[in-house]
């Protein structure tokens, strides 16, 4: 196990001064630590957005046409993929425009671009917005990990499979039963309008649909899968609704500098307004809290680490990175038999 060490995850430092294309956007922007979005959405109309609209042309034929896909391929699903994902997670959260501009970005973006990464218009937000912190991970939460044994790689594809067919539809339920309406209807209206449009796209260009539209989206709910369960696994369940014991904290990795501090999970269901930027501070502050829970936090690795190792069931691995924090465990066994408890099966209500 490991002490609590020094942080050196991302935090904002101040600048004294902004170049022109950071003061433009200033104008139209809430907070100036959001500067890195913008940097981060240019690169993608720069070398995602144009390069999935060649491969719609007939300006490529034969081998040169697969080149150029299995390198956006890498690039857009390897490289971008994980850094916008989150980065929209933070925009759903947080309004990043002025209010004259908020709605048409926000909504340019959920439309035009989140599509480039697997994401249908609208479903992320209505599914993570309207269900899953409202319910955090609890019975109600079709994406909930509490009825799976979640050290075992079968249990993991069923929970898969179970979301990649019935997910859309468990999160619509949800949403009607509760009378969110807006949210149903974005949920709907986004989900049909992408079926529909690669539909059509396939009778223009079957493989650059399956390369652009279908294969990120297959992927990309992988992932967020994979991302959910991994933050999700080690479960109280004596008190599957106690936030501090329900998800994880991964500190101190590289993860947190290109994904903006996705590591610190229980800090973003205690604090799911909370700028990225203040998350290791806010840890900092509650650390005896997350002691006397026996709060799960890793250091040093991320979520496919976790999942790796918990689908191995390498328990020794996942110790030798938990942080033990105001010496909570005793032996390193002691934290070994907590985890294991913590990924057990909670049956559902009756």
């Amino acid at each position: 196990m490991k002490i609590l060490s020094a942080l050196t995850d991302p935090v904002y430092t101040t600048k004294a001064h902004f170049s022109r294309y950071e003061n433009f956007w200033l104008r139209f922007m809430n907070d100036k630590r959001d500067l890195p979005f913008m940097y981060l959405l240019t690169r993608i109309h720069i070398f995602i957005l144009p390069v999935a609209l060649l491969l719609f042309t007939p300006l490529l034929k034969g081998w040169a046409w697969w080149l150029v896909a299995l390198i956006y391929f890498y690039f857009s699903q390897f490289y971008f993929k994980g850094r916008f994902g989150l980065m929209f997670h933070c925009l759903c959260h947080r309004k990043m425009f002025k209010p004259g501009h908020q709605q048409k970005i926000h909504g340019y973006i959920s439309w035009i671009i989140c599509p480039l990464f697997g994401h249908t218009p609208e479903s992320y937000f209505s599914h993570h917005m309207g269900m899953h912190h409202v319910e955090n991970n609890n019975e109600e939460d079709s994406s909930s990990t509490m009825h799976y044994q979640r050290d075992s790689f079968k249990s993991f594809l069923s929970y898969f499979f179970n979301f990649l067919f019935l997910g859309v539809m468990q999160t619509f339920q949800y949403l009607y039963s509760r009378k969110r309406k807006k949210l149903y209807t974005r949920l709907t209206v986004g989900e049909w309008s992408y079926i529909i449009f690669c539909i059509v796209l396939c009778f223009v260009n079957l493989k650059a649909t399956l390369m652009v539209c279908v294969f990120p989206l297959l992927f990309a709910r992988f992932v967020m899968m994979l991302g959910n369960w991994a933050q999700h696994s080690f479960i109280d369940g004596s008190n599957p609704e106690n936030i501090y014991t329900n998800s994880i904290n991964c500190i101190n990795t590289p993860y947190n500098h290109t994904c903006w501090n996705d590591g610190y999970h229980i800090i973003h269901h205690l604090r799911p307004g909370m700028h990225y930027t203040d998350m290791p501070q806010e840890f900092l502050k509650r650390q005896d809290e997350f002691a006397r829970q026996k709060a799960i936090v890793f250091d040093g690795i991320h979520y496919l680490h976790v999942f790796y190792y918990l689908m191995t069931r390498q328990y020794n691995k996942l110790a030798s990175n938990l942080v033990n924090i105001n010496n909570t465990f005793e032996t390193r066994e002691q934290a070994i038999c907590l985890m294991r408890e913590r990924t057990q099966r909670i049956p559902g209500k009756s």
